[in-house]
């Protein structure tokens, strides 16, 4: 291991790493600070930009453009109560009132500053746990590899929309379009319509940049608002945080980061859920819980600890496991198979100098965006006044561009439109997008999986509960399954009776 990380840091530190470094957190700050804009589509239209790459270099540019833009998120959920991420919700509880007592320079301050430390904790954990969970990933065998996939599913489904049902639907949808292509066993298309486009099954690419990107630049320019904020705003208080200000804030930072990885960890959480856990329990812990909601700084520092500690936790089941605990780590899954490096055990044995790249790539990117967040929050205040005539063409053209470049192919063209106006819809009607995209990654993974172990037990399902590791997983899946059909249920009992 350490042999890697001293190859990984020597590559990290050159000039180029840390120009790629920079321009990676730069962009994931602005995205992240237009309200609209996510992660999930700044790494998605970033993979193209990977294709003339070295897979490290890639991989450091992904992994800036992730950090980053969740913190990116909170600079106008504290000035303008819009968070620009969903991740930055909670921040507007507190972030808010501060900037309407002409403190928004002091709440960015505590943001940036908790985002940081959020950001390490979570990586210091990836780098600590993801290698020992590789290790036991090396016991798995069919039988277990498809159960994951499963697993995976079930989760993202269950939470990944405010109905149950819709977010089955998004999953089951996905598994369908995930059969599309020459059957890998038999070699026979499958779905293709005589098109020889779709003998490799629908390219990942088109499909989320279209989900993600170009969904919201068709919503933008619907809107036919001339900005994305309506609001002019600025502050003009000190923004690096004081002794006093840490000394009141630095449990919360810890608990909160603590709290952030681990939801980080379970596939599917993701980090608006994280950071509305923190916001309750620093208000529970808290000697003045009246004063939440009405410009405490503890609420800012929680919901952005645990926000940006999500992102090095939800890479620890999507490097070791394959199993995406995002939307964006599913997009980020997308990126690594591009370059032909495969999520589980390998990434540390066989591809290890690359996976540690990318880890230390990510303490890096941590300090980045708090030196850049400290010394230009002011500025990046104007980033928010975008006018929409120029920002909905721009996303147009950076998804066209990305998703015809890795096949030069125009087909690709037209799957990139027919996601896009699909990722529009169901945004409209409440259908999450991010099964879709899970689906066509582990959907292949499960049905190849689940063949090779009916011919290793000659069509036996009996050999899946007669192993320990493959009897857990089941567990867990009916678990994922059970619990949110019972919250479906409950909820829909008190609507009857209210």
């Amino acid at each position: 291991m350490f042999d890697h990380l001293a190859i990984a840091l020597g590559y990290v530190l050159t000039p180029h790493s840390f120009l790629v470094l920079f321009l990676g957190t730069a962009a994931g700050l602005v995205i992240g600070a237009l309200p609209g804009l996510s992660s999930t589509m700044g790494v998605a239209l970033a993979i193209p930009l990977t294709f003339g790459m070295d897979p490290k270099t890639g991989l450091i540019l992904l992994g800036a453009i992730y950090c980053s833009s969740v913190y990116g998120g909170s600079i106008t959920a504290i000035l303008l109560r819009t968070p620009g991420t969903d991740a930055s919700i909670a921040t507007t509880f507190d972030g808010f009132p501060m900037t309407q007592q002409g403190l928004g320079g002091k709440a960015i301050g505590i943001s940036t500053t908790a985002s940081f430390i959020g950001g390490i904790i979570s990586t210091v954990a990836l780098l600590l746990i993801a290698p020992l969970l590789a290790k036991i990933a090396l016991k798995f065998g069919p039988p277990e590899y498809f159960l994951v996939a499963i697993f995976g599913l079930s989760i993202i489904i269950s939470v990944s929309s405010n109905s149950y049902l819709n977010g089955l639907i998004s999953g089951v949808f996905g598994l369908l379009i995930a059969t599309v292509g020459m059957d890998s066993f038999t070699g026979y298309p499958r779905f293709i319509f005589n098109s020889d486009s779709l003998l490799d099954g629908i390219p990942i690419l088109p499909a989320l940049i279209g989900l993600f990107s170009l969904s919201q630049a068709i919503k933008i320019a619907i809107s036919q608002e001339s900005s994305i904020v309506k609001k002019d705003v600025s502050f003009s208080d000190r923004v690096l945080p004081t002794l006093a200000d840490m000394s009141r804030t630095w449990v919360t930072m810890i608990r909160s980061s603590v709290i952030g990885t681990i939801v980080g960890i379970m596939p599917g959480a993701g980090t608006s859920i994280a950071s509305f856990i923190s916001y309750n329990e620093a208000r529970r812990a808290s000697k003045e819980p009246e004063s939440f909601g009405k410009g405490n700084p503890e609420g800012v520092a929680a919901s952005e600890a645990a926000n940006n500690a999500v992102t090095g936790g939800s890479l620890v089941p999507a490097l070791t496991l394959g199993i995406p605990g995002n939307a964006v780590t599913a997009v980020f899954i997308g990126g690594l198979t591009i370059h032909g490096l495969i999520p589980g055990p390998n990434l540390f044995i066989k591809y290890a100098d690359i996976t540690y790249t990318l880890i230390l790539s990510l303490f890096l990117a941590n300090i980045m965006f708090f030196v850049i967040g400290i010394a230009f929050a002011k500025y990046f205040v104007k980033v928010i006044k975008t006018p929409t005539r120029i920002l909905a063409p721009v996303i147009c053209v950076l998804s066209v561009i990305g998703s015809f470049a890795i096949r030069n192919n125009l087909f690709d063209v037209g799957l990139l439109f027919g996601f896009g106006i699909l990722g529009y819809l169901m945004e409209r009607y409440d259908f999450s997008p991010a099964p879709i995209v899970l689906a066509l990654i582990l959907g292949p993974m499960a049905e190849a999986e689940l063949r090779r172990s009916l011919i290793l037990f000659h069509g036996s399902f009996v050999p899946f509960f007669q192993r320990p590791l493959s009897l857990a997983i089941i567990v867990l899946i009916v678990l994922s399954v059970l619990f949110p059909l019972y919250k479906e249920i409950k909820k829909s009992r008190i609507r009857k009776s209210g």
